[in-house]
C-alpha cells in the first residue's frame, strides 16, 4: 500500500524529521498536534482550554487537507502534562466529537514539546 504525505500550512510544520499526517489506504494518521498557532508560530500557553482548542484546530486541519474530517476519527490519543486538566480539556475535546465519539487514551506526561499543556494525535478513516 502506497503511504502518502498529508501536509498543509493551515497546521506548524513539522519541525523534525516526521510528517503532519500520512495516509495509508483509508486510513489518515496525524502526528501530534501542539496549541501551536500556525499563521503566528506562538504557542497557547496559560489556558488548557484555548490550547485544546488551539491542538484540535491543527489536527482539524491536517485532516481537511487529507480529505476527510473529525467525525471519520476512529482514535485520538490526548497527551497532558497535567491531568488535573482533564476536566477541562474533555469539555473541549467533547465540543468537537459530539456523536459517534472516537476510542481514546490520556495520558499524562512529564514533558511535551515547546513545554505545552497538550498534544492531540488522530487516526481517521476517509
Amino acid at each position: 500500500m502506497e503511504k502518502l504525505i498529508v501536509k498543509t500550512d493551515k497546521a506548524p510544520g513539522a519541525i523534525g524529521p516526521y510528517s503532519q499526517g500520512m495516509q495509508v489506504g483509508d486510513l489518515v494518521f496525524t502526528s501530534g498536534q501542539i496549541p501551536l498557532n500556525p499563521v503566528t508560530g506562538e504557542l497557547v500557553t496559560g489556558d488548557i482550554k484555548k490550547a485544546t482548542i488551539q491542538s484540535l484546530e491543527n489536527v482539524k486541519a491536517i485532516l481537511e487537507e487529507a480529505d476527510t474530517s473529525l467525525d471519520k476519527v476512529v482514535k485520538t490519543t490526548v497527551f497532558v502534562k497535567d491531568l488535573k486538566d482533564f476536566a477541562a480539556v474533555n469539555e473541549v475535546y467533547g465540543s468537537y466529537f459530539t456523536v459517534n465519539q472516537p476510542a481514546r487514551s490520556c495520558v499524562e506526561v512529564s514533558r511535551l514539546p515547546m513545554d505545552s499543556l497538550v498534544e492531540i494525535e488522530v487516526i481517521a478513516v476517509k
